[in-house]
């Protein structure tokens, strides 16, 4: 083996949780390096060039949960992020001609409901409401341990907590709202990365904690990363070399280090061993607890849980590099208008929904996809060549496991039926798309080794949330899991990193405590 150094904390990936939990670190006065096996950091959050000219957000595209304590403690806007909200908020067009445009503006989102059903203005203001308040009731469970279901039932109250926990995303809308574009537009974030249709039990949590996020001051609001959402993770990482803390790429960890039941570093590949007393992993529960860590290190019931988690990813990415803004029938034009800049839903109703799901449940693909598309080059004027526009295709259900698998063309045809569908609603799309990038669920285990290209690290549905996610503290002494694979779960919030730093610093404390406690000189 080749002689590494001694560091107080080894973090194993560089997503942006491994990297908002080194910098916390770092900032304590530990002495810590993180390693990563790409050539770049930030995980499924950066901002890549796969074209000459083009900056495209590879895997995650809008910012809403990343918590105001991230920014503010490790003082991301000092070291260049900028986030602006994402306004108007979203467009579904309809092949009939019609379309719904919401945003901030409660008197045009009147307007707009008003056209498909008017019982709808008041239904839309209560359901934002309603969302808004779980929304809030999730953020408070963010940053702190998981709590359990009698603490959740007791601070919610028993409706609004089971109404979380166990709705169904379509039970929660058709409560307030009747129009199908209005219930399915408003679903779909119930449905985001999840193998799961509108009609399941648990995607309203799923719904819940998609109106978690207050990054730009308001409830539920979504918004840009100015040049692509690699800016987060380059503020991360220049706030954990500012606090004196190392990053090293190109090194991939082989495996954790356990003597006698004790974290003790970690070996790269290339057979560089680093001794630490402490371990993070970024690193999805399967590839820390089944494959890092050595034989017997963790209980036989243990690892049995953690091969029978949830985790089979649905999600195709496709980034497309277009010529002109898309015409849409609904609203003509290929100069930018405000649905450019909203999120683009294809989600006409419930039941397409429903059928899309089914498609993939009985082992294929959706033949008619949930579609969420965004454009920031009309704000954003960096990300594309002059005149130029990126369309961010986020897809479902496409399912890691589908019969017959994936293969070059299996992904071509996906990106084809994505294509062909939004040609439906913009037909001069398959005419201006200049290049196209397509990740499948294998490839987003490949490139960014999420566990069978699950955007998680797992389902975030009961069973999988709260005190039964995965923990910071993991079964082996000195070892920790900071990605999302722990409470509170996915999507890019820090808040998994935050909390196992928080751990770290915790035990610590303790650790020197007790020591003092039993040294006369102490």
């Amino acid at each position: 083996m080749k002689a590494g150094t001694t560091y107080d904390v080894v973090v194993v990936g560089c997503g942006h949780n491994g990297l908002v939990a080194a910098a916390l670190l770092a900032r304590a006065g530990l002495r810590v390096l993180a390693l990563e096996r790409r050539e770049v950091v930030g995980g499924a959050c950066v901002t890549e060039s796969p074209w000459p000219g083009w900056r495209v957000s590879t895997a995650a595209y809008v910012v809403s949960l990343l918590h105001p304590r991230v920014v503010r403690e490790l003082e991301l806007a000092r070291f260049g992020y900028e986030a602006y909200r994402k306004e108007p908020a979203s467009f579904t067009p309809l092949e009939d001609g019609r379309s719904l445009l919401l945003g901030s503006d409660d008197a045009a989102n009147a307007l707009e409901v008003s056209r498909f059903d008017p019982r709808d203005v008041d239904g839309l203001r209560q359901f934002t409401s309603a969302a808004e308040r779980w929304g809030g009731f999730v953020h408070e469970t963010l940053a702190q341990p998981a709590p359990s279901r009698d603490i959740l039932t007791a601070r919610w109250g028993e409706n609004d907590a089971w109404s979380i926990l166990e709705a169904s995303a379509a039970e929660l809308v058709r409560r307030y709202v009747h129009a199908p574009v209005l219930q399915a537009t408003l679903a779909t974030d119930g449905l985001i990365g999840t193998f799961a249709g509108p009609e399941q039990g648990g995607t309203g949590y799923v719904l819940a904690h998609h109106y978690a996020g207050r990054a730009h001051g308001v409830q539920g609001a979504w918004g840009f990363v100015r040049g692509g959402m690699g800016g987060i993770t380059r503020a991360l990482a220049l706030s954990l070399r500012s606090a004196g803390g190392e990053i090293r790429t190109q090194a991939e960890v082989e495996r954790i280090v356990v003597e006698r039941g004790r974290v003790r570093g970690v070996v790269l590949r290339d057979g560089t061993e680093i001794a630490a007393a402490t371990v993070l992993s970024n690193a999805t529960p399967q590839r820390t607890f089944l494959e890092l860590l050595p034989a017997g290190s963790i209980a036989a019931e243990f690892a049995a849980h953690v091969r029978a988690w949830r985790c089979e990813g649905v999600s195709l990415k496709v980034n497309f590099a277009l010529g002109e803004a898309p015409d849409f029938s609904a609203r003509p034009g290929t100069q930018l208008q405000a649905h450019h800049r909203a999120t683009i839903h294809v989600a006409p109703s419930l039941e397409y929904l429903q059928r899309g799901y089914e498609d993939a449940a009985a082992g294929g693909v959706s033949q008619a996809p949930l579609l969420e598309c965004f454009m920031q080059s009309p704000t954003d004027a960096s990300i594309a060549p002059p005149g130029k526009h990126l369309l961010s295709v986020f897809a479902q259900w496409f399912p890691y496991g589908r019969t017959g698998g994936w293969d070059a063309a299996r992904r071509e045809q996906a990106a084809d039926v994505i294509l062909e569908t939004l040609a439906r609603y913009a037909p001069n799309l398959p005419d201006v798309v200049e290049a196209r990038q397509v990740l499948a669920p294998p490839d987003l285990e490949e490139l960014l080794g999420l566990y069978h290209g699950h955007i998680f690290h797992g389902e975030l549905l009961p069973g999988q949330i709260f005190g039964d996610r995965f923990a910071a503290r993991a079964p082996v002494a000195g070892l920790y899991l900071c990605g999302s694979g722990a409470h509170p779960g996915g999507c890019v919030s820090g808040a998994p990193g935050l909390l196992a730093a928080e751990a770290v610093l915790a035990d610590a404390a303790q650790a020197e405590a007790a020591g003092n406690e039993g040294d006369p000189a102490g």
